[in-house]
């Protein structure tokens, strides 16, 4: 069940970001669900493979690279879903930083224990 609330406060997460950012589109609550899924998948499928191997540009970058990474994941899922668009890799960029913070506060918000915890 923590799963799929997850799945959902991602989709509105991107439900939120056209509002946010003109240079992000949403077409449609289905479209953020897709996206949503496929973006769930490629983190946890492909973000840990290409954090490995860029490695040293992450050390040297004292762990900067990893935003590159995310926005280009983030850049290739609106490639691949129809109807999320997203402008370009500066727009991406900027996107998944908003996205993390939406997800994160509606997480805690959502998903918190009575004692607190998450």
């Amino acid at each position: 069940m923590r799963l799929l609330i997850t799945w959902l406060i991602n989709a509105a997460a991107l439900m939120a970001l056209p509002y946010l950012m003109h240079s992000v589109e949403v077409s449609s609550i289905g479209t953020a669900l897709i996206a949503a899924l496929v973006l769930g998948l490629v983190n946890t499928l492909i973000r840990p493979v290409l954090v490995i191997l860029t490695l040293p540009v992450t050390l040297v970058s004292m762990g900067l690279f990893i935003l590159v990474i995310n926005a280009l994941l983030f850049w290739l899922v609106s490639n691949v879903v129809g109807g999320f668009e997203v402008a370009g890799f500066w727009s991406a960029f900027l996107a998944a930083i908003l996205y993390s913070i939406i997800s994160w506060a509606l997480s805690t918000l959502l998903l918190s224990d009575k004692d607190g915890n998450s």
